[in-house]
């Protein structure tokens, strides 16, 4: 198995809430280059991964307008719009699944009065939490979440 397959392996299975603490991150540390492309190697040192997973979860943010990327020497990767514009909830849009937790991985017993209805009852509940976590994480810019970083972040690759 190749490195890059195996990464590959890794970021697929990633459950949706690591995926979102990784995107605050990243876009925190980007908000913090200002006007400057920060390089993919540099945002991987800070969050402490490998620089596909920074570059896999850069694409989601890319496609949901958060940030743009530049290739080539001069490239790397900055904000699309300035941190209090940026809303907590969009950023939870563009990296998660909408499930706070997996379902049965195979169809439960259908002649169980339980197995019957279990997915059913689990998938409203999934859609209610969801729903809730939008409303809350609406009530948050990625500009909140840089003023309560305690330390000053130094962007230092």
């Amino acid at each position: 198995m190749t490195k890059d397959l195996f990464v590959t392996i890794v970021v697929t299975n990633m459950a949706a809430t690591s995926q979102f603490a990784i995107a605050v991150h990243v876009l925190a540390l980007l908000a913090k280059g200002g006007e400057e492309n920060v390089k993919s190697d540099c945002v991987a040192k800070s969050v402490n991964t490998n620089p596909v997973v920074i570059r896999r979860l850069l694409c989601s943010l890319n496609q949901a307008k958060l940030v743009v990327s530049q290739t080539g020497g001069a490239g790397g990767t900055r904000l699309v719009r300035p941190p209090e514009e940026i809303r907590l909830n969009e950023v939870y849009r563009a990296v998660s699944s909408g499930e706070v937790f997996a379902l049965h991985r195979q169809t439960p017993n259908q002649n169980c009065l339980v197995g019957k209805n279990i997915q059913t009852v689990l998938e409203n509940l999934q859609t209610d939490i969801d729903e809730v976590i939008e409303q809350k994480l609406a009530e948050f810019t990625l500009q909140n979440i840089l003023d309560s970083v305690e330390q000053e972040i130094v962007i230092n690759c």
